[in-house]
This record gives structure tokens, C-alpha cells and sequence, in this order.
């Protein structure tokens, strides 16, 4: 995968989580971006953080005192090559237990 297409993949799935948290309130999760950052303030003071990494041709995600790498894969996944974890699954459960609120992503 070349740059243009990492950054135009990765810009499509932060701009997908971003549109995801239309319906969540606000006091649950509180979302922003800034300079392709989408940053989630959860309403226990947990802060999720989750950025694409150009060079590393992966999307960052830290929560918790915790960093995930994921790698961009075939079936459209993000996925954490040294755990297999999915960026997707790992969001909506960081969320669910701190909230409680079931994010479908």
C-alpha cells in the first residue's frame, strides 16, 4: 500500500469512528478532532486517543495507560499485529467498560 492510499484508508476509518458517536451523548463520550486526531473523553475521565501513524503505515490507539498498533487488513479490518486484537472490537469494549454504553462500530 502506497501513502496516498494508507493516508485515504486511514482517514476513512477515523472519519467512520468519528461518525459513529452522532447518536452517543455527549456526558458519555465526548468526541473531538483536531489535526486528524479523534480524541473521546469518557464520561469516568478516561481518555482515548487514536491517530493514523503515516510512517508506520498504522492507526494508533492509546486508553487506559495502554498502546495499540493496528496494521490495516484485507477484509477492511485494522488489526494489532502482535495480538490480533481489531481496532473496532477494542474501541467499542474500552468504551463499553468504562460507560457502559454499547458503541456499534
Amino acid at each position: 500500500m502506497d501513502e496516498a492510499d494508507f493516508d485515504r484508508v486511514a482517514r476513512d476509518e477515523l472519519t467512520a469512528l468519528e461518525d459513529a458517536f452522532a447518536d452517543i451523548d455527549p456526558d458519555d463520550v465526548e468526541v473531538s478532532v483536531s489535526d486528524g486526531v479523534l480524541r473521546l473523553d469518557l464520561r469516568d475521565g478516561t481518555r482515548i486517543v487514536i491517530n493514523s501513524h503515516r510512517a508506520a503505515r498504522q492507526i494508533w490507539m492509546a486508553a487506559v495507560s495502554t498502546a495499540w498498533h493496528f496494521d490495516p487488513a484485507e477484509s477492511a479490518a485494522w488489526r494489532a499485529p502482535k495480538t490480533g486484537e481489531e481496532l473496532r472490537p477494542t474501541l467499542s469494549r474500552l468504551i463499553r467498560e468504562h460507560t457502559g454504553v454499547n458503541v456499534p462500530l
